[in-house]
């Protein structure tokens, strides 16, 4: 076969239009399809709960992202704080790891440093800057699955931090550099 030059500029033509149609792709590609990410979030201190898509497309749900901020502030005294996107993204992964729907219930969210402080009082199992005061850990269970199956898949994970504290049947997780512990 001849490639002449009008013949070559024609074929990459028509190559680049089908590529941006989408309609020739390489095998095995999959097109890139919106992503939707859905969490269920239960206080255990108050008689909220919420299920809501916090991430759509590329992007977190600002007003989704308010509604988590108000039901994981510390209730206690009521004080909020931005909690990290990521720390979503790591609950729904855990979940998606065991199998099951992203539904925790929550033992305790957002921490004030005086909150933190009067818990540090009465419990040496609570850190002096725990990561709970920068919006960046969670304590949870999760629905149908026991707490050691859900620390260990969040070690799996290997990210963040993953405390089990099996007396207490929860699992603490932070978006901090990965470690993990037994409480």
């Amino acid at each position: 076969m001849n490639w002449h030059r009008r013949r070559v500029l024609k074929t990459g033509t028509l190559m680049a239009g089908a590529l941006a149609a989408g309609v020739w792709s390489r095998p095995g590609r999959a097109q890139a399809s919106p992503v939707t990410k859905r969490i269920g979030l239960k206080n255990l201190h108050t008689p909220e709960s919420l299920e809501l898509d916090y991430f759509r497309g590329d992007t977190y749900v600002p007003d989704a992202l308010a509604a988590i901020q108000v039901l994981l502030r510390d209730y206690r005294n009521g004080e909020r704080h931005p909690i990290d996107p990521p720390l979503l993204d790591y609950l729904y992964d855990v979940a998606m790891a065991v199998g099951v729907d992203p539904v925790f219930s929550v033992i305790s969210g957002y921490r004030s440093p005086q909150t933190n402080a009067q818990l540090r009082e009465h419990s040496n199992g609570v850190a002096r800057n725990s990561l709970h005061m920068q919006g960046r850990a969670i304590d949870v269970r999760l629905a149908g699955v026991d707490c050691a199956k859900l620390a260990g898949s969040a070690l799996d994970l290997t990210r963040g931090g993953v405390g089990y504290y099996r007396k207490s049947d929860f699992v603490h997780l932070d978006t901090g550099f990965f470690r993990a512990w037994r409480g």
